[in-house]
């Protein structure tokens, strides 16, 4: 694919994350690839037919309009699904003698030294007829990085791995969150494979796709109840990217199986990215359930991390191509200048791999200059929690959290709560039905009625209008 084509892919991924705002471009399109590009039409790709699916049904019209202003002669989209490339041998993890710190995430580790691997048919992930979602055996303890944002994680996820069937069960279930390219994915799976490699044990990892689809074709073929004890009789559920959960009967089966492997004193891991509270799509008994475990968080990348994944990356790659190396100047400034996420760490290295072999020429710093430049992403803003609003607020008002959450109507918790529920709607992506929940369960129409009333007086009242910038500000340092 020519360089103007991926110039172009960058840009309209650009005008689309300003669009939709960064969590739900996250959520949603950061796995969108493009594939090709014609004179009326554009071909992009997705890893699941969900993530198709879901795109087509609520952003079809979005993503054409974003590639029309940069080729106004665009006018179809073809978007499908790319088959999973995985490998035929796993890696043997030798989590005991090696060092964890040479390790990187899911989104950090596909293969630097390749740049397409060989499809080949998907390793089971468990032992059960249920099968599973496919595992990549390159994600092992053994080659996860472990720094100051996931040290946490890594232990609790280690800690499951190691454990016996009959022993007691520590913190169930283990619930585990971050942004897209943060390595949720490298630690459920490094938990797969480690707890299958016991024998006694019956360890399954699915997808949160693969748990709706394979509940659909049971309820379709009248295999339910079979479909239900299957899940019920391992040892350990694996579950990633529980926020694509969706359909009320999907959910409750869902709840089911994690009430009923939870009382059995099974173990239960899940990821999704971000923390039970901000599921929305989920019943609040589900969420309940998620936050009685261990929650962790996964945070962003520091750069000590960053510059340990590029190592770990460039390693990788001379033990397909030992001539391939890349100056500690280059890595320093990949680790300083590309802060978003693993995956894109990733990406600079396979640049630099296919310049330096497909034009003969040495790594410098200028060339990693020009070959990744559009990896260097402005900082992202600071991401607002609703509690936050709440707390902020209710400190500048001289009035308690509970008195914004409570049904009181006294003047002096009526506008605090206005402005509070205003500056959710404003400065977060929740929707007004979460928003009322939040402030005390109360009616979206609720949450309405209050964003015009501030608008309105904001627009007039410039006292109030002060009060507003000035929380704003908070909010945002």
């Amino acid at each position: 694919m020519s360089n103007i084509a991926q110039d172009q892919w960058s840009r309209v991924k650009g005008r689309l994350r300003s669009s939709v705002g960064e969590d739900v471009y996250s959520s949603w399109f950061a796995r969108m690839d493009l594939e090709s590009v014609q004179q009326q039409s554009v071909h992009l790709s997705v890893p699941t037919k969900f993530l198709r699916s879901w795109i087509q049904a609520h952003y079809a019209d979005r993503v054409l309009t974003c590639w029309q202003a940069e080729i106004p002669a665009i006018d179809r989209i073809d978007l499908t699904v790319r088959s999973a490339a995985r490998c035929v041998t796993p890696v043997k993890d030798t989590t005991t003698a090696a060092d964890p710190r040479r390790a990187t995430d899911r989104d950090q580790t596909r293969p630097a030294p390749e740049l397409r691997v060989t499809a080949s048919a998907p390793v089971s992930a468990g032992h059960d007829a249920l099968g599973g979602s496919p595992l990549d055996p390159r994600l092992t303890f053994a080659s996860f990085v472990v720094g100051r944002s996931n040290t946490l994680a890594q232990a609790a996820a280690r800690q499951v791995a190691e454990g016996r069937r009959g022993d007691n069960v520590m913190f169930n279930p283990l619930y585990i969150h971050a942004g897209v390219g943060l390595g949720k994915t490298h630690l459920l799976q490094a938990v797969t494979w480690a707890g299958n490699a016991n024998p006694d044990r019956k360890v399954l990892y699915l997808t949160a796709e693969k748990f709706m689809y394979g509940f659909v074709a049971a309820l379709k073929t009248q295999n339910a109840l079979a479909f239900k004890e299957a899940l019920r009789g391992i040892d350990v559920l694996v579950i990633d990217d529980l926020q694509f959960l969706q359909g009320k009967s999907t959910q409750a089966e869902f709840c089911h199986t994690l009430n009923a492997l939870i009382d059995a004193g099974r173990q239960v891991v899940i990821a999704a990215d971000r923390p039970p509270a901000d599921l929305e799509s989920l019943d609040d008994r589900v969420r309940s359930r998620l936050a009685g475990g261990l929650v962790v968080e996964m945070g962003s990348l520091g750069e000590d991390l960053r510059l340990g994944i590029l190592k770990s990356r460039v390693a990788a790659a001379r033990t397909h191509h030992a001539d391939f190396d890349v100056p500690a100047p280059v890595l320093d400034y990949l680790a300083k200048t590309i802060t978003h996420n693993g995956r894109d760490l990733e990406g600079a290295v396979n640049r630099l791999l296919a310049h330096s072999k497909l034009n003969a020429q040495p790594v410098t710093l200028e060339m990693a200059e020009r070959e990744v430049r559009d990896l260097i992403r402005p900082q992202e803003p600071k991401r607002i929690k609703i509690e936050d609003i709440q707390r902020v607020v209710a400190r500048q008002y001289n009035v308690s959290r509970s008195d914004l959450l409570s049904s009181r109507r006294t003047a002096n918790v009526v506008r605090p709560r206005q402005v509070a529920m205003y500056l959710a709607k404003t400065l977060t992506l929740r929707s007004l039905p979460e928003i009322g929940r939040r402030f005390g369960g109360r009616d979206h129409t609720t949450v309405l009625h209050a964003v015009r009333k501030i608008e309105a007086l904001v627009s007039k009242d410039i006292a109030l209008s002060d009060e507003v910038e000035l929380l704003k500000r908070q909010l945002q340092e």
